[in-house]
């Protein structure tokens, strides 16, 4: 048996894991298995998240690959959160993870929301989506507007020295073209997730300032463009920046392929800003275990007594819960209530409160698919597994995200650029791959939508196949801030 504490760090200071009752357990559990040990691992997380989509103990199936002569058979790997640790009843869900292992734990009923498939393709993305297309709804519902779940409250970028900061920087790039007449008429700038509007309006107004003191006429020639997927958002930021509505412009688009929207932009744009948005994006996760490369495939599910509780508050049978959570990702909690208004006598509301219930109680069932070729899994439509082999190699036995929506996103960006442009991302990236090793990077809930850090070793390489330098630094306006500081710019 192979046991691997990746939180050393919380075995020390004040409160320390007790990770003697977790082996205690586990040995308990092991003894009365009938498991071959030689195909158990271990692994012992501090799932940073109050909410997310783990229980407080999981196991996971590891498929053999093709390449492997007398494997044996399946191996299995059981996940221990151990924030969760002091709490459970490891005894009892070790116990049950090791018997769902060799086959003997009875169906526990759970309601399966889709079958096994990658990560970046399940269907949490499509409850994802539906956070952003009915946001209005569901603060209706909570009562709080989404700022509010992040950590304390607000985004870190909503700052006016690190506005100021680049805004100096653009003016400096603008006045050396201008030295040599080849700055165009029109000044082109591009915000990817306005949020609601709070960095725009402090941009705007630091750059009226600085263009009055300069006395540089930029503000007449800037053209601001607010881009994001959903409607309500858009308007929010337009609504808060109104006194600059000359100069901005607001538009519904999808993050990962910003030039099918913004085509016009190509080459033109001298700054493309982005804040905690390619942590929202679809990813998938690989995984490499006793130097075999496995993709994470799995399957969302509703735990049997959620499924239960939420079943009988809509007057149905559990079995039922799939069809319905099915059509309400299809259809929304509006058009859901209006075609079943017998389930939803609440209307949109009550469809809303299906919804968070399901959330709240969703879990993703994980597995180990071995990866034989590299270069025929894609990273992004454009790029192949082959840019994570460096990577993966340098780094022994280690589970990382891929970042394939960011990495489409970042890609597809590019182009828009204006050969002196900079592209810059204030986010929660991963700068060391070790890091993996030493904490739980995602997927986490973040009120109704999902999170996960970005792998920024990764966005680095496939900035350098296309001529970009790539840099990350800590975000420098805010001490303690997880945030870092993504810039990309041409490679001189």
């Amino acid at each position: 048996m192979q046991i691997d504490v990746r939180a050393t760090d919380r075995l020390r200071g004040k409160t320390p894991v007790d990770l003697g009752a977790v082996l205690t357990s586990l040995t308990n559990a092991a003894r009365d298995s009938t498991l071959d040990l030689a195909r158990l691992r271990v692994v012992c997380d501090w799932v940073q998240y109050r909410q997310s989509f783990r229980g407080a103990v999981d196991v996971r199936r590891i498929l053999p690959s093709a390449l492997q002569v007398g494997n044996g058979g399946d191996s299995f790997e059981i996940a221990v959160d151990l924030r969760r640790a002091a709490t459970a009843d490891l005894d009892a869900e070790l116990a049950a993870a090791l018997a769902a292992a060799t086959g003997a734990a009875a169906a526990d009923c759970r309601q399966y929301l889709e079958a096994w498939r990658p990560g970046g393709e399940s269907c949490l993305w499509q409850f994802n989506s539906l956070y952003w297309n009915a946001l209005s709804l569901w603060e209706e519902a909570t009562g709080r507007e989404y700022e509010q779940a992040l950590p304390g409250g607000e985004s870190d970028t909503r700052n006016i020295a690190a506005a100021r900061e680049l805004i100096i920087e653009l003016f400096s790039v603008w006045d050396a073209l201008a030295a040599r007449r080849a700055l165009p008429e029109d000044l082109h700038v591009l915000e990817l997730g306005p949020g609601n509007g709070s960095h725009a309006r402090v941009f705007l107004n630091e750059f009226v300032k600085l263009d009055r003191e300069r006395h540089s006429d930029y503000y007449r020639r800037l053209h601001y463009l607010m881009g994001d997927y959903s409607s309500h958002v858009v308007e929010r930021a337009r609504e808060n920046v109104r006194e600059h509505r000359d100069r901005i412009s607001g538009l519904v688009m999808d993050a990962r392929t910003p030039s099918t929207t913004l085509g016009f932009l190509r080459g033109k744009a001298f700054l493309i800003y982005i804040s905690n948005v390619y942590d929202n994006l679809p990813t998938d996760e690989v995984v490499r275990i006793g130097g075999h490369l496995f993709r994470v495939e799995v399957r969302a599910y509703i735990p049997h007594e959620p499924a239960i509780q939420i079943a009988a508050d809509l007057g149905v049978e559990p079995k039922e819960l799939p069809d319905l959570v099915t059509r309400l990702l299809q259809l929304g909690p509006d058009l859901l209530s209006r075609s079943a208004p017998e389930s939803f006598p609440g209307g949109p509301l009550g469809a809303v409160a299906l919804w968070k219930a399901v959330w709240e109680a969703l879990r993703l069932e994980e597995r180990y698919v071995p990866i034989e070729e590299l270069d025929a899994y894609r990273v992004t439509p454009s790029v192949s597994g082959e840019v994570l082999r460096p990577i993966i190699e340098a780094n022994g036995d280690i589970r990382m995200h891929v970042s394939n929506g960011a990495a489409t996103s970042f890609l597809d960006s590019l182009p828009l650029l204006h050969p002196f442009g900079i592209l810059q991302c204030h986010d929660i990236f991963v700068t060391d791959i070790q890091q993996y090793q030493t904490s739980f990077r995602g997927p986490g809930k973040y009120d109704g939508s999902v999170v996960n850090w970005i792998n920024g070793p990764l966005l680095a390489a496939i900035g350098r196949r296309t001529g970009y330098e790539v840099k990350y630094e800590s975000f420098a306006h805010r001490a303690g801030s997880n945030v870092m500081t993504m810039t990309a710019r041409v490679r001189e």
